[in-house]
């Protein structure tokens, strides 16, 4: 008598499915080791100390970005306004390094950099609260709300300087206001500050998001909103928190950004939300929400920073570079409902072998 192995409903066998389950966990690995066998051989020094120190620059600024936009998929929702965000924001800290505060009776208050970075992770995270109202007090979808606040963030930082830009953030030293150079340009041990806030902030939310019950929250309302409500979960709560939480993650990449180019513009941020997206989802999370991890964003990251650095080094137009990038979504979103799909298969099959 033979006994037939368990198969889903194409045929494919128990260890294949389970082996091509294995492989699109681990499509974020693959397609990093890809990016950097590619431009490695293809694009002059690529592998350079200077070139990776900059890479690592530009991945942690979509890290940052991506790491926020992970909790709001995960619940099921989008945050395209954090590009606008990242702008306004560093607006913001070049106008009271370079202006202050004018007060009445012809006062004006001068902030240090610490000051400074307090204020503009407070603007990001209001902002963030101003999503979160819109879409769980007014209803708004995410997709509606954000893309309101894109224009209206964009708009306000254009305006904060009639679309010029603010250069030569230097401070004064009688003012108590140099040093902001140092959070974009200065260095730890050999890595760039940036990197080292990145690693804080990273392994801030992968804690909060594996061992703090609000952060376990975040998962069950993407997963199921309806039962987390039933079950008592805040729900309303969780989506602020992770619109707020975006938008200081935002606020961070617009310091950053204004830190090392040592001038503020209203255009900064453009398109970045797109990165973020794409990291995100190439990181493994699901864009129907429920699942997604920090570790796998913070690579999908340097996969989108590294493929964006080592276009530009090949020459490669933006323009392609724009199609590029829309392509790596596509196929993200593509291989994670396959890998959906076939999960669910791999589990009825191990049902039926073990029944």
């Amino acid at each position: 008598m033979t006994t037939a192995t368990p198969t889903a409903a194409t045929g494919t066998p128990l260890s294949t499915g389970a082996a091509l389950l294995t492989l699109m966990k681990l499509r974020t690995f693959i397609a990093l080791f890809a990016v950097i066998l590619f431009f490695s051989i293809f694009a002059p020094n690529f592998l350079s100390t200077a070139n990776m120190i900059l890479m690592s620059k530009h991945a942690t600024q979509n890290a940052f970005l991506a790491i926020g936009m992970t909790f709001v998929i995960i619940t099921g929702g989008i945050d395209l306004s954090v590009g606008s965000i990242v702008g306004l924001c560093g607006m913001i800290a070049g106008g009271l390094i370079m202006y202050g505060v004018a007060l009445p009776l012809g006062y004006t208050v001068y902030f240090n950099v610490i000051e400074v970075a307090i204020i503009v992770a407070i603007v990001g995270i209001a902002i963030g609260a101003i999503n979160g109202l819109l879409i769980t007090r007014l209803n708004v979808a995410p997709f509606i709300a954000t893309l309101g606040t894109l224009y209206v963030a964009r708009g306000m930082a254009l305006l904060y300087s009639d679309g010029q830009t603010l250069p030569n953030l230097t401070g004064r030293e009688d003012l108590g206001n140099q040093g902001f150079a140092y959070l974009g340009s200065g260095s730890i041990f050999g890595l760039p500050v940036s990197v080292w806030i990145l690693i804080v902030v990273a392994l801030g939310a992968a804690y909060f998001a594996r061992f703090v019950p609000l952060g376990r929250h975040i998962f069950a309302v993407g997963g199921n909103e309806r039962a987390s409500r039933m079950s008592g979960i805040r729900v309303n709560r969780v989506k602020m928190f992770v619109y707020m939480f975006s938008g200081f993650c935002a606020a961070i990449v617009g310091l950053i950004i204004s830190s090392e180019l040592m001038a503020s513009h209203p255009a900064t941020g453009t398109n970045l939300e797109l990165n973020a997206i794409a990291a995100a989802v190439l990181g493994g999370t699901s864009m129907s929400g429920g699942r997604g991890t920090i570790g796998g964003t913070i690579i999908g990251a340097f996969v989108i920073g590294i493929l964006s650095d080592g276009l530009v080094m090949m020459g490669v137009s933006s323009f392609w570079q724009m199609v590029i990038k829309g392509l790596v979504i596509i196929v993200a979103v593509v291989v994670d409902q396959a890998q959906r799909r076939l999960q669910q298969r791999v589990t009825l099959m191990q049902m039926a072998k073990a029944g």
